[in-house]
């Protein structure tokens, strides 16, 4: 409440009053006395009296009203509601035993351990800043927590779901990869692979373990034992598919699986063979040579990218084979041929020439040799690349696929003698594959069972009639199986039964000794015994051996 201006002077308020609105205000004092008169404050800037209550409303008030441009002026009091907003944060944090804390715990681990990233992630800044800014309540957990306790939690309860899925299916099948990483440390790598309820592939790797003992046969065999054991598969009868290795033929030798040896690993085994002929690898030095120059100099591939936009070719970088990949060296060579026009003007350039004189460049001949290695290994790449789709199952496709494929890679009448070269090196190698008679058996018979090729075409009858017996055979003594055990779970049943009939038998003699009571019969009865609800008819003379009768009158 505000009254009329004073000409007297104004006194500063007294030390311990901390509002910031007394440095717009102070109090007279009382007339022939050195005390302040506290009934009323005085506005500095407009003199006015206002009156005091013990509070600072109504000096806020008069300030919002006669001197709006005074709240301009107060950055300090955004700066202390962000600290009062922070020191909230800080007194109102989630506790660890929540269900919201539990859940985004549980989202950094699987976080972790889904992209490979290390434990310290959780201690960079950039990931605790983006933590924090969409939950500001939630507390970070330590590294030593991540590695010690909630990833192991996480593994174990994964592994309880994988084995239940696992347990759920009737066969299995086990891939087997022996790898060495960057800091030359030896692993092996175990997946299994089963087919669902609802016929879809699943996959899951059991485990990425450290094998620092020899890789031979029966160490290899000794590993995949551990793993059957662990994962609660022993009884799926597994089929193993392995690299071509000599260890792993034995390792599966030795644990008695069924064994079938990577497709895929065959054609590369192949096609690396045709990559050794001297003319092969010749074209593709020089090749890599100049791929090579453009990934290393910083002119030259300046120089290729200003040709190719000058020729309206794609604005590509070249690619550089990789020794253990053969489709690397065939991608090199098709992404050379495409980029070639302004490969050659860039090599040709005076930027280029002036700091890399040694550097070399293709005839017509190189030209047309790398265009019929491409022509030569067609097929291959196309074989490898069907074998790569990891949605379905391939098992079907290897027979008729090799036999395509034996049959495209023998020479023709107008092959250059360079594309024949290649032809006989991977055709001699492929005809080497898969000729036990067990392998054969096996994919053949997967074969007739894909519908696209049932009809085995690129069989003769003679193991077509042979591929359909054997079938015919495993399928009688499937159906024999499953009826034996059918048998076997209703001989159970009523043996778990008995003594509930017995029981039951001495009821229905007991009701029999009344059927002879007039104006009752017997109803419709059902059968008592769990065996999916059967209903039988029964009359008054009829007494039928564990049914229970109800009297009706």
């Amino acid at each position: 409440m505000a009254e009329g201006k004073t000409a007297r002077d104004i006194q500063p308020a007294p030390s311990h009053f901390k509002s910031k609105v007394w440095k717009h205000f102070g109090f007279h004092k009382l007339p022939g006395n050195e005390q302040l008169d506290m009934s009323k404050a005085v506005c500095k800037l407009c003199r006015i009296l206002v009156t005091y209550c013990g509070n600072t409303t109504n000096m806020s008030a008069h300030l919002a009203r006669h001197h709006p441009e005074l709240n301009a002026k107060q950055p300090e009091k955004a700066e202390a509601s962000a600290s009062q907003q922070t020191l909230n944060e800080t007194l109102y944090k989630l506790p660890s035993v929540s269900e919201k804390a539990r859940r985004i715990t549980e989202s950094i681990a699987m976080f972790i351990c889904k992209d490979i990233r290390p434990y310290a992630v959780v201690e960079n800044d950039g990931f605790r800043n983006m933590i924090h800014t969409l939950e500001p309540r939630y507390v970070i957990p330590s590294r030593k927590f991540f590695s010690e306790t909630v990833v192991p939690t996480l593994y174990n309860n994964i592994k309880s779901e994988v084995i239940n899925s696992l347990g759920r299916s009737r066969r299995v099948a086990l891939t087997c990869d022996a790898w060495t990483s960057r800091a030359t440390e030896s692993y092996v790598t175990v997946t299994a692979h089963h087919i669902t309820d609802d016929w879809s592939l699943l996959s899951h790797v059991l485990q990425t373990r450290a094998m620092n003992k020899s890789h031979t046969g029966a160490n290899v065999a000794e590993l995949l034992h551990n793993v059957v054991t662990e994962w609660n598969i022993a009884e799926k009868d597994p089929v193993l598919v392995t690299d071509n290795a000599t260890n792993m033929a034995c390792a599966a030798q030795l644990t008695g699986y069924l064994h079938v040896r990577c497709f895929a690993h065959t054609l590369n085994l192949a096609s690396q063979r045709a990559l050794k002929l001297p003319a092969v690898a010749r074209l593709l030095g020089r090749i890599r040579r100049v791929t090579g120059f453009f990934h290393r100099s910083a002119v030259g591939l300046h120089t290729l990218q200003e040709k190719q936009k000058l020729l309206d070719l794609p604005v590509h970088r070249l690619i550089t084979d990789v020794s253990t990949r053969w489709n690397s060296a065939h991608d090199m060579v098709e992404r050379f041929l495409e980029q070639q026009p302004a490969i050659t003007a860039a090599l040709l350039s005076a930027e280029v020439r002036k700091r890399e004189k040694d550097i070399c460049t293709f005839t017509e001949s190189d030209i047309s040799k790398a265009e019929e290695f491409i022509q030569a290994l067609k097929a291959m790449k196309v074989a490898t690349c069907v074998l790569s789709d990891e949605t379905k199952p391939t098992l079907s496709v290897i027979a008729p696929l090799l036999a395509q494929l034996l049959q495209d890679t023998q020479e023709k009448s107008g092959d250059p003698p360079f594309v024949k070269e290649i032809k006989e090196a991977v055709h001699q190698d492929l005809k080497k594959r898969y000729v036990s008679d067990t392998e054969k058996a096996t994919l053949n018979q997967a074969a007739a069972l894909d519908p696209r090729f049932k009809a085995l075409p690129f069989l003769s009858n003679n193991e077509k009639e042979e591929t359909f017996a054997r079938m015919v055979s495993e399928a009688g003594a499937i159906k024999e199986l499953e009826e034996k055990v059918v048998r076997q779970d209703q001989e159970k049943f009523r043996d778990d039964c008995a003594p509930d009939e017995e029981k039951m038998q001495t009821e229905v003699d007991k009701d029999c000794q009344f059927s002879s009571m007039p104006n009752k019969s017997l109803t419709r009865t059902r059968l008592g015994l769990g065996l999916g609800g059967l209903e039988r008819n029964t009359s008054k003379q009829g007494c039928h051996f564990g049914v229970r009768f109800t009297w009706a009158v």
